[in-house]
């Protein structure tokens, strides 16, 4: 037991309270410290639609999602994965089940009951919370790196402990607490950190005016999109995805952000390719544009022909001249592959989660600074990225086990960087 080990959380999301849950099992004094009134605002959020826990695909794909980063990610995994994660939930007497995609949610799909009894019992482990303490930084040197500063409802104030767990999230609504205020922070003690930047995001391509006006907000269906980036990383999926005012959204671009906004980031825009009738060949479609239209209008022959018509019919206008409309050949070719140029990713505190971060190089294998030995970094304050799906939940949620799990041993000897591991 380490009944005289006090430990330090800051930031109460999944990660957060993970770490608090290992930590407090073991005998740990623990002390959690959110900016907040109350602690998982975003797990809240994200759990309206339906809380996706985790993924049941086999284990080896599932680590896949986490593309360049797998090799560090995978550890992780392998120490709290998809299956332990539901049989914690089972734990707290949260049924889950299987959806038709292979997404793993709770029964009754909601996110607040699973909060409720996780918090009972965090509190019944004697997890101390101190709502509404925002962390400003380290004590001034030559305090230990363990020795932090809040600014609390009282005034500012210092807490020393034995080790910290820091798991203050991405820069992603930062309305709900995660504002990547700790970057500077963190660069500034010496610890290595990516630049935050947008993950699972909509992007800008700059619809005309009638088409922003008419369509914002209405889906594109039973589509496909492909993109291959200028290091010939592929992306080909179907699916689905909505119209804003300024671009597109949804699951499906989702899933290419990470490519899309790479390739703009460095040449300044992305086209991909949207297939409107996956299902049906080019040879298909080039021969129901090609059947004689007699005195129809082209929306009408398409939307008899190819049962296209509203957003799919919009956006060849968009893309094609007047005259490249009443071309049989080139509108056949478009409806198979439209164009679609973007230019920048949306804003960061839109997206859905957040790249960048603190590097695995910069950590030991237990997810200890190398620059500051007792400070363990856990969650979306890492650099990692993955799709939606559940994937970003199961792997904050494990980074939040192998930190409080580091910080359990003592001394706090900095292991081999994360890399050589």
């Amino acid at each position: 037991m380490n009944k005289d080990k006090s430990v330090a959380i800051v930031g109460g999301g999944p990660a957060g309270l993970m770490a608090a849950e290992v930590l407090s099992r073991q005998g740990a004094q623990v002390h959690l410290y959110d900016a907040m009134p109350s602690v998982g605002r975003k797990f809240l959020l994200a759990g309206r639609g339906g809380l996706n826990l985790t993924h049941s695909e086999p284990f080896d794909r599932f680590a896949l999602r986490f593309g360049e980063r797998r090799a560090q990610v995978e550890p992780l995994l392998r120490r709290f994965g998809p299956d332990a994660l539901c049989e914690w939930a089972h734990g707290l007497g949260i049924e889950t089940f299987v959806g038709t995609s292979g997404r793993v949610f709770p029964k009754d799909m909601k996110a607040a009951p699973l909060l409720r009894a996780w918090l009972h019992r965090l509190r019944q482990a004697g997890v101390q919370f101190h709502m509404r303490h925002r962390w400003t930084g380290w004590a001034d040197d030559p305090a230990p790196a363990t020795t932090l500063r809040f600014r609390a409802p009282g005034g500012d104030i210092a807490a020393s402990h034995d080790a910290v767990v820091l798991a203050l999230g991405g820069a992603s609504w930062a309305r709900l607490g995660s504002d990547g205020a700790w970057a500077p922070w963190l660069a500034a003690r010496g610890i290595d950190v990516a630049p935050l930047v947008p993950a699972n995001c909509g992007f800008d391509l700059g619809w005309t005016p009638y088409f922003a006006e008419r369509f914002a907000g209405m889906p594109f269906k039973s589509v496909a999109i492909s993109f291959t980036d200028t290091r010939g990383r592929r992306f080909a999926r179907k699916g689905e995805f909505v119209a804003t005012a300024t671009g597109i959204e949804g699951s499906l671009v989702y899933a290419a952000s990470d490519l899309l906004r790479d390739e703009i980031a460095a040449h300044g825009s992305a086209t991909l390719a949207l297939d409107l009738l996956p299902d049906r060949t080019p040879e298909q479609v080039r021969a129901a544009v090609l059947h004689p239209r007699g005195s129809r209008s082209v929306a009408s022959h398409l939307k008899s022909r190819l049962g296209l018509d509203g957003i799919k019919t919009a956006v060849l206008h968009e893309v094609l001249a007047k005259d490249e409309m009443h071309s049989p050949e080139r509108l056949a070719e478009t409806i198979k592959a439209v164009p679609l140029r973007l230019v920048a990713p949306r804003p960061i505190d839109e997206a859905i989660s957040t790249a960048g971060g603190v590097r695995f190089e910069a950590l030991d294998g237990n997810l200890q600074s190398l620059a500051l030995p007792g400070v363990f970094v856990a969650g979306e304050m890492l650099d990692w990225e993955a799709p939606t799906g559940g994937y970003l939940l199961t792997a904050c949620m494990a980074s939040g086990v192998v930190a409080a799990e580091g910080a359990l041993r003592t001394p706090h000897s900095v292991n081999r960087p994360f890399y050589e591991d």
